[in-house]
């Protein structure tokens, strides 16, 4: 599933191609994604691309008339392509651009979304968020504050949206054993110490993984075509019963809140 460095990168790299252009028309060949795509799509022509921007997931086309929001979900693409190409069964979506560049928007699944806002901070399911994990309010003393209060698993909060967003179950997975915190234990009992080298490594790890390009693993492709580079950089995810790479012991797995969650026993002890 995309997340926050692959929309990260996907945002870099179609933005050359969008910026300071025209959409001269949005083809939609498939309306029923994870959420109907609205009707004013279909008239939506000859109007400017002001910017591009990201929040958590959710990547923001602004237009002098309104906000584009797209979400990849589980196995969504954008791609510039150089024009209206044969569409496969999984394009369901183009923005056509008065350069002669086309935004295709493929998605197996029908997971993601096409949402319109006029402002897309106004967005219900926008203004829900949390922070986001490469800003200045992430920060050891935000994230001590938000587990004080809370017993659920650090591997279940970091990966809640309300109180951070974007840190999908690969980057919690790597940030959590570099940090040699187990990922069963229970948020309250951080320390503001251990808080702090958390953040700081979630910030690492996630900056990382957008100059290689994001983690393929089935689905994700950047904009050229690319796969995403990061999941060479895998220490532990997906690596049940093969050696920690710090000590030699196999790494363990277990499920925490329906994500398989990877770990060394001895690094992670509790």
């Amino acid at each position: 599933m995309p997340e926050l460095p692959e929309v990260e990168t996907t945002k870099r790299g179609i933005s050359p191609f969008l910026l300071n252009q025209k959409i001269k028309k949005i083809i939609v060949r498939q309306p029923k994604l994870r959420w109907q795509i609205p009707e004013i799509f279909s008239k939506l022509h000859n109007i400017s691309i002001t910017g591009l921007s990201r929040r958590a997931k959710y990547l923001i086309i602004h237009t002098e008339q309104g906000d584009i929001i797209g979400h990849l979900g589980m196995s969504g693409s954008l791609q510039i392509i150089d024009k209206v190409l044969f569409a496969g069964k999984h394009d369901h979506l183009d923005i056509v651009l008065d350069n002669g560049k086309v935004l295709r928007y493929n998605d197996p699944r029908r997971f993601g979304a096409w949402l319109w806002a006029e402002r897309a901070e106004n967005l219900a399911i926008l203004q829900k968020l949390g922070v986001e994990p490469l800003s200045d309010e992430f920060n050891a003393e935000y994230l001590f504050s938000q587990t004080r209060k809370r017993t659920i698993p650090i591997k279940s909060l970091i990966m809640h949206n309300s109180i951070v967003v974007g840190i999908g179950n690969i980057y919690a997975n790597e940030s959590l054993f570099l940090c040699k915190i187990n990922p069963l234990l229970p948020a309250n009992t951080l320390s503001l110490e251990q808080c702090q080298t958390l953040t700081n490594t979630i910030k690492t790890i996630l900056q990382k993984a957008i100059v290689q390009g994001g983690t393929t693993l089935k689905d994700f492709k950047q904009p050229d075509g690319k796969l995403g580079y990061f999941a060479q950089e895998l220490l532990i995810y997906g690596k049940k019963g093969k050696p920690c790479p710090e000590c030699g012991t196999l790494i363990a797995n277990v499920m925490i809140g329906q994500r398989n969650s990877f770990f060394c026993p001895r690094c992670q002890a509790v």
